[in-house]
């Protein structure tokens, strides 16, 4: 029995990314409704996926260490749902039915999982903040996965005590958003 939980989770692990990107993909490559050479009525593609939201608060920046983030994984019904993704603290409390104890996504909740969401795995010892080895495969999945959440959820907060690898690969990056053209 618990061969075939493992198995239900592991599916689902990997057909919502792929559902995400297919629904990506179809939007980007379907030609506006107002296009000239369009003679029949199109529909708008239909999704899994939780649409993106236009009533987020103003994002906060409120310091979480790695063990106070623990205190918001879902355990207790009094307390916020909290999710780390590349250090960005999201309150994810408006899907309990998702992150909530025991159910689906819950390895990620109260915790910094970005290793595991960029790797698409439900794994304990994946969910962990030290995304730093991941492929560059593997890192657009969870550049995906903190742009969706960034879209769906409020920003409460940051951790501030990441790996030091990670801080390093973040600096850089907030130093260098793009890479210059060259001329």
């Amino acid at each position: 029995m618990s061969s075939s939980v493992d198995l239900f989770k592991y599916a689902l692990v990997l057909l919502l990314p792929a559902a995400y990107l297919a629904t990506r993909y179809l939007r980007s490559t379907t030609p506006p409704a107002s296009s000239p050479s369009s003679t029949v009525e199109e529909k708008p593609v239909k999704s899994i996926m939780q649409a993106p939201r236009d009533d987020l608060a103003p994002p906060k920046d409120d310091p979480f260490t790695l063990a106070q983030l623990k205190e918001f994984d879902g355990s207790e019904l009094s307390k916020p749902i909290y999710v780390s993704i590349k250090g960005t603290v999201f309150d994810v409390s408006a899907k309990a039915d998702v992150y909530g104890s025991g159910k689906s996504y819950n390895i990620f909740a109260g915790k910094d999982g970005s290793k595991g969401l960029g790797m698409s795995s439900l794994k304990e010892a994946d969910a962990v903040p030290d995304y730093s080895e991941l492929s560059d495969a593997d890192r657009k999945v969870l550049d995906d996965w903190h742009g969706f959440f960034s879209k769906r959820y409020n920003v409460v907060g940051r951790v501030v005590d990441l790996p030091a690898v990670v801080k390093q690969e973040r600096e850089a990056s907030s130093e260098n958003p793009t890479p210059a053209a060259n001329l």
